[in-house]
């Protein structure tokens, strides 16, 4: 089997469960296969990049602010160094209350119904997905209640990895430092993330026996890694995959990952059934733990951000 296995989510076999398994404990990273998402895919990708090819002056018209971190925005930090990227996030569509925080451009036809439909797949794929994580852990339902997500607290995000420096010249002004990677090592601070990425490559895990392995674009599949949350969930039997994207070169990079949160007022804390030995983390609120994530990203606090090793026993 490769590092980063490959499981097909329409019939997953023992063994690709077992590799799933293998590489959760390891670097957090596996690929779907057989999700049946090609066509919505294919549009997803197409409004990605008319969104990123239009006038500046449009993905201005969107950008985030510190009250509101959705929308589009291009001076992200990951551990205190600018991305190379430049972003467009947004929420579930469907709950007014929530598409009411949403930017959406105007002028781009058919844009903002492919996510709302995007979205909608991808939540979906989800819930099957975390079923086959649940299987690998051989979870009862008691436990993999308290391992769930829901959709209206998670997040899609489109990402353009430029050729150098995603801000103009002359706004760079008392701008924090470009980071050496495009994206610096980090971890989602979720459950699991799901990600599209296209044949470019540059996508790197970090392996406990290997070091930094390749997540190779593999057509017909998306990338799954584990975040924060799963690592505590399972008292450290699985990883939050730790991930960089190394520099663009000679060409541009797109992705589109699907955040999948727990619920807004989760507490999160160690499965007793995988706890036995003791438990490795103190409970904490999924709320507050994503707030200061999202503002560490947004503003340099001149300290190290967040992570879920902050509550560790």
């Amino acid at each position: 089997m490769p590092r980063v296995p490959v499981v097909d989510i329409s019939s997953p076999s023992s063994t690709e469960l077992g590799a799933l398994d293998s590489a959760c404990g390891d670097h957090g990273f596996f690929l779907l296969a057989g999700h049946g998402l090609d066509e919505i895919i294919a549009e997803t990708w197409e409004h990605t990049r008319r969104f990123f090819d239009a006038d500046r002056s449009l993905r201005k018209s969107v950008e985030r602010s510190l009250e509101n971190p959705l929308g589009y925005f291009d001076r992200e930090l990951t551990k205190r160094e600018r991305d190379h990227k430049e972003v467009f996030d947004f929420i579930d569509p469907s709950i007014e209350r929530l598409d009411a925080r949403n930017r959406w451009p105007q002028d781009l036809e058919g844009f903002r119904s492919t996510l709302n439909r995007y979205f909608d797949a991808f939540s979906d794929l989800t819930s099957r997905t975390l079923d086959l994580v649940h299987r690998a852990l051989d979870l009862s339902a008691e436990s993999r209640a308290l391992t769930s997500f829901d959709r209206n607290s998670s997040t899609v995000r489109l990402n353009h990895y430029t050729l150098g420096d995603p801000v103009p010249e002359g706004e760079r002004d008392g701008l924090a430092v470009l980071g050496k990677t495009a994206l610096g090592y980090h971890t989602d601070p979720g459950a699991i993330t799901l990600l599209l990425q296209d044949d470019t490559g540059g996508l790197q895990a970090e392996s406990l026996g290997d070091g930094w392995i390749d997540v190779p674009p593999t057509t017909g599949t998306v990338v799954v890694n584990l975040g924060d949350c799963m690592q505590a969930w399972t008292n450290d039997r699985y990883r939050a995959a730790v991930h960089r994207v190394l520099p663009m070169t000679t060409k541009r990079r797109f992705s589109i990952p699907y955040f999948a949160n727990p619920h807004r007022d989760a507490m999160v804390a160690p499965l007793p059934a995988l706890s036995i030995g003791g438990a490795r983390y103190r409970e904490f609120a999924w709320r507050e733990y994503m707030a200061a994530r999202a503002y560490d990203n947004f503003t340099d606090l001149g300290e190290p951000d967040s992570q879920v090793t902050d509550f560790r026993i």
